[in-house]
C-alpha cells in the first residue's frame, strides 16, 4: 500500500517537470529563432540601409564605375520571372492537390504523385536549374527570363500541391456530407465549400512558395543570367534578378561600393518578403473578426 500511495504521489508530480521542461524548450526555441531573424535583419539593415535612396530604386544596375546605378531592372525581372512562375504552377498546383484530397487519395496514380511531389521538394534548386538549361536553354540558343520562370513554377509546384492537399484534409468531413445532401455536385461541394473553409491554408501555401523563388539564385544563374537592362525581351534575352545581383555584386565583386549595393538589394528583398506576410496576416486576422 505504502508503494502504491507513493507512485501515486509521483505520477502528478512527473507530469508537472514534463510539463515545465516541455514549455521551457518551447520557449527557448522561440527565443532563438527570434533571435536569429532579428539577427539577421539587423545585419542586413546595418550594411543595406546606406544605399537605400529613391534613386538606388529607379535606376537600373550599370557597370562599376558608371553613375546613378540602381536595382530598379533587377526588381522588374524578379517581378516578371515570379508571376510567369505563379501563372504556370499555382493552377495546375491547387487542381492536383485538390484531386489527391478529394478523389485519388488512396490510388496508385494519387501515390506515385505524392511520392513524386515529395522528391522534387527535396531536390536541390540547382539540379532544377541544370534541367531547365538542358531542355530550354540549349535548344533556343539564349538565357531568358521565360527559362527562369520555368525553373520557378518547377520549385513551386509541389510546395502549393502538398499544402493544398494538407489544407483539404484539414476541413471536417460534415461539410462535405453537409453539402451532399443538399444535393451539391461533388465538384460544386469541393469547390464552393470545402476550398473556402481551406482558403487561409491554400494562401498561405501559394505564398510560401512564392517566398521561396523570389529569393531563389543557382536555378536562375543557369536560365535568365544577368543583364544591366531592362526586361524588355521577355523571352529572348538574359533578364536581371535582384537574386543573381546580390549574388555578383557581393561575391564576384571587389569593389566596395558594389558589396553596399548587393547589400541593399537583400535589405529590399527582404523587407519585401516580410511585409508581403505581414499584410497576409492581417487582412487573414480582419476577415476572421
Amino acid at each position: 500500500m505504502n508503494n502504491s500511495n507513493m507512485l501515486k504521489r509521483k505520477r502528478p508530480l512527473l507530469r508537472k517537470l514534463s510539463n515545465y521542461a516541455v514549455n521551457c524548450f518551447c520557449l527557448l526555441s522561440i527565443t532563438l529563432a527570434l533571435w536569429a531573424m532579428y539577427r539577421i535583419l539587423h545585419t542586413v539593415w546595418q550594411h543595406g540601409s546606406e544605399t537605400l535612396t529613391w534613386e538606388f530604386l529607379t535606376e537600373p544596375s550599370k557597370p562599376y564605375g558608371e553613375p546613378h546605378a540602381g536595382i530598379a531592372n533587377a526588381l522588374l525581372g524578379t517581378l516578371y520571372m515570379t508571376l510567369g512562375a505563379a501563372g504556370m504552377a499555382i493552377l495546375p498546383a491547387v487542381a492536383a492537390g485538390v484531386w489527391l484530397a478529394e478523389f485519388g487519395k488512396t490510388g496508385v496514380v494519387a501515390t506515385t504523385l505524392r511520392f513524386c511531389g515529395n522528391v522534387l521538394m527535396g531536390v536541390p534548386s540547382i539540379i532544377i536549374g541544370l534541367f531547365v538549361y538542358v531542355i530550354i536553354v540549349i535548344p533556343s540558343g539564349h538565357f531568358s527570363g521565360w527559362a527562369g520562370s520555368v525553373a520557378l513554377a518547377i520549385i513551386m509546384f509541389p510546395v502549393i500541391m502538398r499544402t493544398t492537399e494538407d489544407s483539404l484534409n484539414m476541413v471536417p468531413n460534415t461539410l462535405r456530407e453537409s453539402a451532399l445532401a443538399l444535393g451539391m455536385t461533388r465538384m460544386r461541394a469541393t469547390l464552393c465549400i470545402v476550398a473556402r473553409s481551406a482558403k487561409n491554408g491554400l494562401i498561405t501555401g501559394i505564398l510560401l512558395s512564392l517566398a521561396r523563388v523570389s529569393g531563389e539564385t543557382a536555378p536562375l544563374l543557369f536560365t535568365a543570367l544577368f543583364a544591366d537592362t531592362y526586361p524588355k525581351h521577355f523571352f529572348e534575352q538574359p533578364t536581371a534578378s535582384v537574386p543573381v545581383l546580390i549574388n555578383e555584386y557581393t561575391n564576384n565583386s571587389p569593389f566596395e561600393s558594389m558589396h553596399n549595393m548587393g547589400w541593399g538589394a537583400a535589405l529590399v528583398i527582404a523587407v519585401a518578403i516580410l511585409l508581403i506576410n505581414i499584410l497576409t496576416r492581417i487582412i487573414f486576422y480582419e476577415n476572421k473578426h
